[in-house]
């Protein structure tokens, strides 16, 4: 059964983050708030706990669209190759913010990556998701879950999160309401922006 813990994104209890962050160090998964609908994640670091994840979303690993929650862009040359001034100053103005932007991968991605060309960068505008991945030292895997329900693509209550993740997650975070809405994703890899898919995020900013 999943721990179940109550963190205000307004001024997250150090303790509570600390809770989430153990979990994630000893190879557990957790649902958390974002700026957009809630998500599952992981330890990028961790290989049974990314092997998990892709269980349950029914994928192989390697071919997973999983996005890398980062803390700032401070993060990105660990994951990401070169970008250029222009990418550099879309990133800055979009961030943190509602958008999943996919770059070219770098050759020290994890292992289960490697072969990846490109990758999806997140900097939620969250101060939970925030606290949680600066305190883990590294980002997490993050995948958006989903209802159901065809009329509620998201759930967006966490108490309904719980019931419906109790047995397969370690730990679910009551952020408050999420929204149901994803982030918008940017594909930053070519020479111009393509919109993969319109979202939470607005398109002006480009």
């Amino acid at each position: 059964m999943a721990d179940f813990i109550r963190i205000y994104e307004e001024n997250p209890n150090p303790r509570e983050i600390d809770k989430a962050v153990k979990v994630l160090k000893q190879g557990g998964l957790i649902i958390y708030p974002t700026d957009t609908v809630y998500g599952l994640g992981c330890d990028i670091t961790n290989l049974k706990a990314l092997e998990r994840v892709a269980r349950i979303k029914g994928v192989k690993l390697e071919k997973a669209n999983f996005s890398f929650v980062c803390h700032d862009l401070s993060d990105l040359s660990d994951y990401v190759k070169q970008i250029d001034t222009a990418t550099f100053k879309i990133l800055k103005r979009a961030l943190p913010g509602p958008y999943t932007f996919i770059l070219p991968g770098a050759k020290s991605l994890p292992n289960p990556f490697k072969k990846r060309k490109t990758v999806g960068i997140r900097v939620p505008d969250n101060s939970i998701a925030l606290e949680i991945v600066k305190r883990l030292g590294n980002p997490i895997i993050s995948t958006s879950i989903h209802d159901e329900d065809e009329v509620l693509e998201y759930t967006t209550d966490p108490e309904l999160i719980l019931e419906k993740w109790d047995n397969l997650v370690d730990l679910v975070i009551d952020g408050g309401y999420g929204d149901n809405e994803a982030s918008t994703v940017i594909d930053l890899s070519e020479d111009e922006p393509v919109i993969i898919r319109e979202g939470k995020g607005s398109l002006e900013i480009f």
